[in-house]
């Protein structure tokens, strides 16, 4: 199906963006503060031959760029409908696994059990592949009234979320905050309870800057001891904002959509390195591909010391088959990621806090959404 014109696609774009406008009021959604003035026209976008609905799930760090890119293909596509629930990395997975989904999101890596289980659901001898698609710094957030420039590093943030320390005026923060008036009041960490690649990525910040802070081998669920827990990042979020002397971790577009202070984290770099895009992105081109034969897996640096690179960053992979896993659905699965991975789509990313994939990944991505048949 070719894309509509420019009427009709601003048409849509209008009418979408005021269903967005709805549900951010309605405060239903878990990824509903959007920017206010999104434009989902995109000139060249190339539709599937055929319109029809497409189902995907799983992680919710990823939820905000979702959500642009299926209203952008949709505004652009007429006939096509893609639903993406951001159930979590795990509940994601699993329902791919299952069949059930064209594509799960997960920000961490499949196990080989489940690679090997893929072949089950992936056509004509076919295996799920990770695409890097998205990527940005997991910011660690926090409720401390008078405190507006905090800095940890990676042994008192182990401790903190392992609950062994627990008021916010303690003589190790104390020691990386000099000047400020930290007060008195009892430390709450957050973590996820659901199964999520951003608790993976966030335990392997710890365990690889402060192993012995933080044994822990990384996981989708919680290890640490103590805490409490709460839903999605959008659940973490909402403790943070209700209670003072919380804190916890999640996508930094959470962050700034409910201005919510973030730390600066001290690697032992010059100065504290703050969870920005470009400082995200500058983690990114750190990365190595480690995957194989059309799998774009990337090995991160968690304990870098590099100038101006932060540490804890989060990359989403679309988790596919390289053959696709349902004929129906992959002309649509093909032509959807080929948009989130063009130019468009990536461009889109960096103005709702995410950083985009560069260089030489992000065209080894678009050469295996092509390659998919």
């Amino acid at each position: 199906m070719q894309p509509r014109g420019k009427a009709a696609r601003a048409s849509g774009a209008l009418l979408l963006l005021a269903a967005l406008t709805g549900l951010a009021a309605c405060g239903t959604d878990d990824n509903s503060g959007l920017p206010g003035a999104v434009d989902f026209s995109v000139e060249n976008l190339r539709c599937a031959p055929d319109a029809g609905t497409l189902l995907a799930s799983g992680s919710s760090a990823q939820a905000n760029a979702m959500e642009v890119w299926v209203n952008t293909y949709q505004a652009n596509c007429e006939g096509s409908q893609i639903n993406y629930k951001p159930t979590g990395s795990g509940a994601g997975v699993q329902e791919f696994l299952q069949g059930t989904t064209a594509f799960a999101g997960s920000d961490s890596l499949l196990s080989e059990g489940e690679v090997n289980e893929s072949r089950s659901v992936c056509r004509d001898g076919g295996r799920a592949v990770h695409l890097p698609m998205v990527a940005g710094p997991i910011a660690v957030g926090y409720h401390l009234p008078g405190v507006d420039d905090l800095v940890l590093d990676a042994p008192t943030l182990a401790r903190i979320f392992d609950s062994e320390i627990r008021r916010w005026n303690d003589p190790a923060i104390a020691r990386l905050n000099p000047g400020a008036d930290l007060p008195d009041l009892p430390v709450t960490p957050f973590h996820r309870s659901d199964g999520s690649g951003t608790t993976d990525n966030f335990t392997s910040y710890l365990h690889a800057s402060a192993p012995r802070e933080w044994p822990y081998e990384p996981d989708k669920a919680w290890r640490g001891h103590g805490g409490q827990s709460a839903d999605g990042s959008s659940g973490l979020t909402g403790m943070v904002q209700q209670n003072e002397g919380a804190i916890a971790y999640f996508e930094l577009s959470y962050a700034h959509q409910n201005d919510i202070d973030t730390v600066r984290i001290d690697t032992g770099a010059s100065e504290p390195v703050a969870a920005t895009v470009e400082n995200a992105s500058n983690a990114i081109a750190q990365a190595d591909v480690t995957g194989s034969g059309g799998d774009l897996a990337l090995e991160l640096d968690y304990a870098t010391r590099e100038e101006g690179v932060y540490p804890v960053v989060l990359v989403t992979y679309e988790i596919v088959c390289d053959r696709g896993n349902d004929p129906a659905t992959l002309g649509l699965t093909r032509a959807f990621l080929a948009y989130t991975a063009g130019e468009e789509g990536q461009r889109a990313l960096a103005e709702i806090d995410y950083a985009p994939i560069s260089g030489e990944i992000i065209e080894q991505v678009r050469r295996r959404v092509d390659a998919m048949a």
